[in-house]
Parts: C-alpha cells; sequence; structure tokens
C-alpha cells in the first residue's frame, strides 16, 4: 500500500497524496495485479463488439467495466473464478490480459499559497519562462491570445469550472459518472498546457486551449490498465477533434512490437496511428525509463525533467521549494534512450481544485509543458502527423542546460517554443 502523507491546501482542504515509486503499470516482480479483472480482446472478424460482449457476459456471468471499439476491440470485466478458460477458449476471444493496478508518481508539493498569484494579477510560471514561451506565437504572459487546439488530460480528471482553464468536455473510465478532478493532479497539468492568458492566475504554454478531461484515475491518485485504455479507446474515437494527449502516468514493463501482447502499447499505437499526439512523462524513479511504460514506448513523446528555479538558462538561482540544483537534470527524474525531450519539472506553479494554484514537482509536470508546445505545433501545422510533431519539437530544441548532469551521458535537448 502507498504510503500516505498530509498536505495542507490552504483552501479549508487537506490532499491525502499517494507517495508511491513510479511503478504501477506493468507486468514486472512489484506489480499489482486485480484479483480476477481481466482485458479481453476480441478477434478481428467480431462486427458487433456490444453484442458479442454481452453474450459472452451472459454465457460467463461476467461483470463488464469498460467496452473498447476505437483503440481496441474489445472489453474489461470481472470473470468468476473457474471461468476463465471457457472464455480463453472462445472462438469471438483473441487474448486474455490480467488488469494491474495504476498510481501516480512521486511527487512533491510546496506550500500552497507561497509565492502563488492573485486573482488580480498574473504570474508567468518559471517552466514557461525557461522554454521562452513568452516568444511563442501566442506570446504566453501577455494577457490576451488562445490557441485553437484541444488537448486530452489522461489522469485524474480537471476542475471543470476552474477560471483559468477552458474545460469544454471530457470522460469518466471511473466510478461514478464525473470527469471532474477531486484529486488535483490533472488540474495541475491541465493548467501548465493550457492555462488562460488572461491577466490572471497563471499562464500556459497553450494559453486557452480546448481541454478535455479524461478520468482513468480516481480522487486517490489510483486506477487500472484497463481504465487507461479505456481513456485511450475514447481518446481515438474523438482523434477528429483532439491532437494532443498528455499522459502523466505510468508504471513498470518494458517496450513491445504494435500488434502484439501488450493490449496498453497495441492501444496507444492505434490511437496514434489515428492521428493523435501522446505525451507521457519519463518517470520520477531515477532509473532507466526502458523499464517503464508507456514511456518506453517509441510512438509517443517521453519526457524527462530539468530543475530550473528562475526560468532563466545559465544555473546559480537558489533553490525554492525543494534541494535540487538550479539548471541540472532533476535528481528523481528517469533517462536514457527512450527519452525524446528534457522540459522544466521542479517546482512548478500551476492551477489546482477549488479555483487555486499549487506548485509540484515531477516529470508530470514537465511532460505537460511539451504537450502544450506540440498544442502550439499543431495550432500552425494543422496537417503534421504524431512523428513529425516530436521531429520538430526536438530539432527546435537546445542544449542551453548544464548536459552534464545528464545520468545516462547522452543529455536530450531541451524543450523550446519561439518558433511555435
Amino acid at each position: 500500500m502507498p504510503k500516505l502523507v498530509r498536505v495542507s491546501l490552504g483552501l479549508g482542504l487537506t490532499l491525502a497524496c499517494a507517495l508511491t515509486a513510479f511503478q504501477p503499470a506493468a507486468a514486472s516482480p512489484s506489480t499489482e495485479k486485480v484479483p480476477d479483472q481481466y482485458i479481453i480482446v476480441l478477434k478481428d472478424n467480431v462486427t458487433n463488439v456490444d453484442d458479442v460482449t454481452g453474450q459472452l457476459a451472459a454465457a460467463n456471468g461476467l461483470g463488464v467495466l469498460h467496452t473498447y471499439k476505437a483503440a481496441l476491440k474489445g472489453f474489461a470485466a470481472k470473470v468468476p473464478p473457474g471461468q476463465l478458460k471457457k472464455l480463453q477458449a472462445d472462438p469471438n476471444v483473441e487474448s486474455i490480459v490480467q488488469d494491474e493496478v495504476v498510481s501516480l508518481p512521486v511527487e512533491k508539493m510546496a506550500k500552497p499559497g507561497n509565492g502563488g498569484p492573485s486573482a488580480q494579477a498574473q504570474t508567468t510560471p518559471t517552466g514557461i519562462l525557461r522554454i521562452d514561451g513568452e516568444l511563442s506565437s501566442t506570446i504566453s504572459g501577455n494577457g490576451s491570445g488562445s490557441v485553437n487546439v484541444d488537448v486530452a488530460v489522461i489522469d485524474t480528471g480537471i476542475q471543470t469550472n476552474h477560471p483559468d482553464l477552458n474545460v469544454v468536455g471530457g470522460k469518466n473510465c471511473q466510478t461514478g459518472t464525473s470527469y471532474a478532478d477531486g484529486h488535483g493532479h490533472g488540474t495541475h497539468v491541465a493548467g501548465t498546457v493550457a492555462a488562460k492568458d488572461d491577466a490572471n492566475g497563471v499562464v500556459g504554454v497553450a494559453p486557452g486551449a480546448r481541454l478535455w478531461a479524461v478520468r482513468v484515475l480516481n480522487n486517490s491518485g489510483s486506477g487500472t490498465t484497463s481504465s487507461i485504455i479505456c481513456g485511450i479507446d475514447w481518446v481515438t474515437a474523438n482523434a477528429s477533434t483532439i491532437e494532443v494527449a498528455n499522459m502523466s502516468l505510468g508504471g513498470s514493463g518494458s517496450n513491445s512490437t504494435c500488434g502484439g501482447l501488450d493490449t496498453y502499447h497495441n492501444a496507444i499505437c492505434r490511437s496514434v496511428n489515428a492521428g493523435v499526439t501522446y505525451v507521457v512523462a519519463a518517470g520520477n524513479s531515477a532509473a532507466d525509463a526502458n523499464n517503464f511504460r508507456p514511456a518506453t514506448y517509441p510512438e509517443v513523446i517521453t519526457v524527462s525533467a530539468l530543475a530550473d528555479f528562475n526560468g532563466e538558462p545559465g544555473g546559480g538561482a537558489a533553490s525554492t521549494c525543494r534541494a535540487d540544483v538550479d539548471d541540472t537534470f532533476a535528481d528523481f527524474s528517469n533517462y536514457g534512450a527512450d527519452v525524446d525531450i528534457i522540459a522544466p519539472g521542479v517546482c512548478i506553479l500551476s492551477t489546482w481544485l477549488s479555483g487555486g494554484y499549487n506548485t509540484i514537482s515531477g516529470t508530470s509536470m514537465a511532460s505537460p509543458h511539451v504537450a502544450g508546445a506540440a498544442a502550439l505545433y499543431k495550432a500552425n501545422n494543422p496537417g503534421a502527423t504524431p512523428a513529425q510533431v516530436k521531429t520538430a519539437i526536438q530539432n527546435a530544441g537546445n542544449l542551453n542546460w548544464n548536459t552534464a548532469t545528464d545520468p545516462d551521458g547522452n543529455p536530450e535537448r531541451l524543450l523550446n517554443v519561439d518558433s511555435f
């Protein structure tokens, strides 16, 4: 079980924030399987997923949790003991994979309200400054303008009525019916992507972009692989609208081949093929990202974290919310050949619950900087494929940071959006 720490939000609330390793989501000795819960993939010749799912559920006493039609053809269900072999033998079934628990990565929160914005003034976060957001086509921080792009935040949901966010819809893949955030993590991610440039609060990389709240984790920051695939499936079904998806979550696991037995990877492959650019966190275990998914998947843009405390290159700034060294590779960040780009991820100020703001550190905070960059690029290059978006982001980056601190000796470029 994760260790819990009570963190005051300064808003008359407290948050139980799970301090878990960035471990939750793939087959490994430390992965927690969900008893009697499985992801069932149907064969390609199945023409009506709903009908076949209903027939299999009735014949095997299944409790269907999610149905997949876009990123996968299949469903997730509770399978009664003794029925698994019968289900595996059904001619409509291609494969069955046991479901697994997924949680948020370890992240540190500063005391809310410490240097946060007021309702009468807008703060440009250090991360936006460090990537030259104020020099982009939308000039983040000038108090006006918005970006005509749709971004899905696959996370704990988003506070739908936060005054600094343009939330236009979403999908709940958890309990209940609401895709509103009851945790805070997804709302924070959303603000870095697209907080409005309205002279209030904070500003994001792609100000005012339309946000879709895809709630795959519950109020404790926990979910399952099947709930994440539910989110990916919904985004894929809406690929004609949604151009970019951010996934600041992940777990242990290894790379695989599209079309193989990894249902999680297959869902992302098909979603990317549908035109959605996926940006994901590298992970916070100070380990090689090739042991974590979706970070290891080549179809996504995997992001490591830079420690930056003043929004400027050169180093030397005093640390703020945590003890790290300015302009260096964050001491918690995963690294390795699977990482595509680095972005600010230490002491990042962004939107929070109850219309507030908070500061968190993690690769979860680095990833939405890149998702915002992808949104900017798509706004100006609407026909770009996900592979072209990734290449453009990497080519626009620079090595103007203390690259000697990269643990693998092969430093990735630092995100820069001044040409986007």
